[in-house]
């Protein structure tokens, strides 16, 4: 059985999918990872929100997908390829600014990464995502 977390979750969201994983008794970790990048002129440190630890995947979980959190990822994926970073968002039809027509969800397509939106599916992750090799 999965020993329930006391960890301090930063959302709502965070804590609602480890909730779902213990319940499934899915193995995770918590911000139990740091991934070294720069930023340009600056080392910077990210660590994710969720470490499957059966598959190796990542998980990313937004309410909010701001300029700099879409720029950090960007510099991961361009410095660390070998990983594969899936988001869920609470709504991936929210715009990623006022004045653009492109949506959480778009960016994520158009940027190669994988993600999930609870609004639209009812579900807080998709049960293939555990089921999933590492790294899908």
């Amino acid at each position: 059985m999965v020993k329930k977390t006391s960890k301090k979750f930063r959302s709502g969201l965070e804590e609602a999918i480890a909730n779902e994983l213990e319940n499934l008794n899915v193995d995770y970790g918590f911000e139990d990872m740091v991934i070294s990048y720069l930023k340009p002129e600056r080392k910077s440190r990210y660590t994710p929100d969720f470490t499957i630890k059966v598959n190796g995947q990542i998980w990313e979980s937004k309410g909010r997908f701001q300029t700099a959190d879409r720029k950090k990822h960007l510099l991961i994926k361009q410095q660390h390829p070998e990983i594969k970073i899936k988001f869920i968002f609470s709504n991936s039809k929210n715009k990623i600014g006022k004045k653009s027509k492109t949506t959480y969800g778009k960016w994520c397509e158009l940027k190669g990464f994988e993600y999930h939106c609870i609004q639209t599916t009812k579900k807080l992750f998709p049960m293939e995502w555990i089921n999933g090799k590492k790294g899908n």
